[in-house]
This record gives structure tokens, sequence and C-alpha cells, in this order.
């Protein structure tokens, strides 16, 4: 009894925790299906915004008084319009308006909105307190209405839009920024580099930038469709390109006072919009998941 008290036992190490690897996080990515068709048509807005002879061959300003509000078919998949113009064609071809405003939006959203979050989260005290205070305002006014304000201000054109609805998206990225440079700024590994002495500047670039980017890239993709939306309903209401230019939203206004006749004037362009908007969302919600 007592030599078996007395044996030792062997103690089985714990199997070391494997690190995440990107190589995993791309097989997940690859076995979503919807991931992967959401992405395929981002891909397709994006490269036909740029190259959109790739899918055409008419001319997006060539009127035919003859095929005049011709329904979808082999022809013109996407019907005509009241002057015979292609509508496939002009969708294609509004792309690249409403695709550069939405990068210069999102460019100035980022630019603005990281300096002022990484600003606020980074220094805190009275500084934290007036830029916060600032974008509470900002978020308290209705984006929309905020970049119809700025659009009035600025004058009709797709910069200006672009402008406006860049400024209308700021507070979003400041808050997000905010909060992960917060969260970053107290981890352990930082408090280690500042105990081995590294400047402020130093654990700013190296250690609480790099690690602030996930959130702030997701809501990135997630406000492109945000931008993209707010750039369409503009357009409708007037305050984009002038016509004959082929916005995506000046296209769906066209065609609205013949809805009940011709209905893929409007539904057919504002189902290409819609499909971009839902497809954006859903790579952000997924790349959300897998940061989790």
């Amino acid at each position: 009894m007592t030599a078996q008290l007395l044996e030792p036992v062997a103690v089985v190490p714990a199997p070391a925790e494997k690190p995440v690897r990107r190589g995993a996080h791309l097989t997940q990515l690859t076995r979503k299906p919807l991931f992967l068709i959401a992405s395929l048509y981002v891909v397709f807005v994006l490269v036909s915004a740029f190259f959109p002879r790739l899918f055409t061959s008419r001319d997006p300003y060539q009127t035919d008084p003859a095929s005049a509000m011709q329904g979808p078919g082999a022809g013109h998949l996407f019907g005509t319009d009241i002057y015979g113009r292609d509508l496939w064609t002009r969708v294609l071809y509004g792309s690249p308006l409403t695709i550069k405003a939405t990068l210069i939006a999102l460019a100035i959203a980022l630019v603005v909105g990281l300096t002022l979050g990484i600003v606020s989260g980074f220094f805190g005290g009275v500084t934290d307190a007036l830029l916060m205070r600032f974008i509470d305002v900002l978020l308290a006014i209705p984006g929309l209405l905020l970049a119809l304000s700025i659009v009035t201000a600025l004058g009709y054109g797709t910069i200006p839009v672009a402008v406006a609805v860049g400024v209308g998206i700021v507070p979003g990225f400041a808050r997000t920024t905010r909060a992960e440079v917060l969260r970053v700024k107290t981890l352990p590994y930082v408090e280690a580099a500042r105990a081995g002495g590294a400047g402020w500047g130093r654990v700013l670039i190296r250690h609480i930038l790099p690690n602030s980017w996930g959130p702030v890239a997701v809501l990135a993709v997630l406000d492109a469709g945000v931008a993209v939306i707010a750039i369409a309903s503009l357009s409708f209401l007037g305050f984009g390109a002038a016509p004959p230019a082929a916005e995506w939203g000046t296209l769906i206004a066209d065609g609205r006072n013949y809805l009940v006749t011709s209905w893929w004037l409007s539904l057919l362009p504002g189902l290409f919009v819609a499909l971009l908007v839902l497809s954006l969302n859903h790579i952000s919600k997924t790349f959300q998941e897998l940061a989790r």
C-alpha cells in the first residue's frame, strides 16, 4: 500500500496552443459560398467601373428613338430608356462616377477620422474631451442631412458630393479609432515597450497603430456601402453630375415617372446598386466574425 502511494505519477504536458494563422482564415473564407459570391460581385463592379468596354460594346450616349422603352431581353440586357439608349451600358458607364466618388469619400473619412481618433485617444484629457464633443455634434446630425447641407454650400457635381459624404461618415471612423487606441494603449506589450525606453512616438507607430487597424478596416468596408447609398441618394435628388452623365442615382431618378409602364428603368439600376451594398455589408460582417 505504501509502495503504491509512493510510486511517481507521470505528468502529461498540456499541448501548446497553436497560433491562429492567416491561412486558416483564408480556408474559412473559401468555405463560405455567400462570401465568395459577394466578393466576386464587388470585383465585377470595380472592374466594370474602370473597364466598362470589357462588358459592353455600345455607346452609353447614342440614342435610337426606334428602340425606345424596350424591355429587358437578349439585345438589351436591362432594356432601353426613353431615348433608346441601352440601360445596361449606361449602368456600367455610370459606375466610374459613383465608385470614384465613394473612394474619395472613404479617403476623406479615413484621413480625417483616423487623425481625430488617434489624437483624441492617444493624448486624452482636454484634447479628448474637446474633439469628442465636436464628434458628438456631428453624430447628432443625420448623415444625409449633413451631406445635403455641405453639397448645397459647395455646389453640384461628383466631387462636392464625394466631399459631403466623406465628411458625413467621419464621426464613425473617429469614434472607432479612438476606442481602439484607448484599448491597445493599456495592453501589456505597450507598457513593456514603454518600460524598455521606447518613446511615445515609436510606441504609436510600431505598436498602437498596427494593432488598431482591424476594426477600422472592417468599418471602411461597411461604410463603403453607406457611401454608395448616400452618393446615389444625392444624385437621385439632382446634386450629382449634370446630364447626360449616367450616375446610378440619376438613372433611378430618370425612370421614376415610368414605373407603371417601364418598371425596368428604375428597378434594374436600383437592384444593381442594392446588390453591391448588400455584398459589401456581407463582406464586412464576415471579416468581423473572423476577427472575434
